[in-house]
């Protein structure tokens, strides 16, 4: 994970095995309450061995595993809306509903795959004025900002082909999107904490894509 470890299997393996720990400590206890030597403790190693892969301690390993989870989260992401919604095939008129719909399904099922990665955002968003701005501002330009532009891009091809007016704003779309479709799942599962029932997930991803299609959608 650090650049530092790269050159070096052995040491990478060690590095790799604290910064694991340390997302498993801060998805547990956030960011402030975390301790080094609880970190250390859960890597199995010393808390020299962290500092000498980590110098910048807390803060340091805070970013990497940010900076690291959120991009496998990214990738996935970005993965599915390129299936959903690819940009060289647009839906037809009548599955663009169906599409979007399978999108924020599969959006959802992440929380559940990704249950480490979201219980670290559970606690950025719980601890924001204790996390130092720049981890915050790592953490949004490694993952939801990249995801953001993204479905901006998404969004612009649909309205290229019809599909959608978007009143000459993509990225204000996609962020309707992404609310609509997202927030109220993520919220009521804490993150995927707590899984909703798979009805009540599909009633409330289902409501976001009809509110996002009575907004962005073309009459006819």
């Amino acid at each position: 994970m650090a650049e530092t470890t790269a050159s070096r299997p052995g040491r990478m393996t060690k590095a790799a095995a604290i910064a694991q720990a340390a997302c498993e400590v801060f998805g547990r206890d956030g960011y402030a309450r975390a301790a080094v030597d609880a970190i250390a403790a859960e890597a199995g190693a010393s808390t020299r061995t962290l500092y000498n892969h980590f110098p910048g301690g807390k803060e340091e390993l805070f970013r990497e595993v940010v900076r690291w989870s959120s991009g496998q989260v990214r990738d996935a992401q970005i993965a599915l809306l390129r299936r959903h919604l690819d940009a060289g095939r647009p839906p037809r008129p009548a599955d663009l509903g169906r599409d979007l719909l399978a999108l924020a399904r599969a959006w959802y099922a992440l929380l559940k795959d990704f249950r480490g990665h979201f219980a670290l955002v559970r606690h950025i968003y719980a601890e924001a004025g204790h996390v130092p701005a720049e981890l915050l501002d790592a953490w949004q330009e490694a993952g939801p900002r990249a995801v953001a532009r993204e479905t901006a891009a998404a969004m612009a091809v649909l309205e290229e082909h019809g599909l959608i007016d978007a009143h000459g704003d993509p990225a204000q779309a996609a962020a309707h999107f992404i609310a609509l479709t997202s927030t109220d799942t993520a919220l009521r599962s804490y993150w995927g904490v707590v899984p909703l029932p798979e009805e009540e997930a599909d009633r409330l991803t289902s409501a976001g894509v009809r509110a996002f299609l009575r907004a962005y959608g073309r009459a006819g």
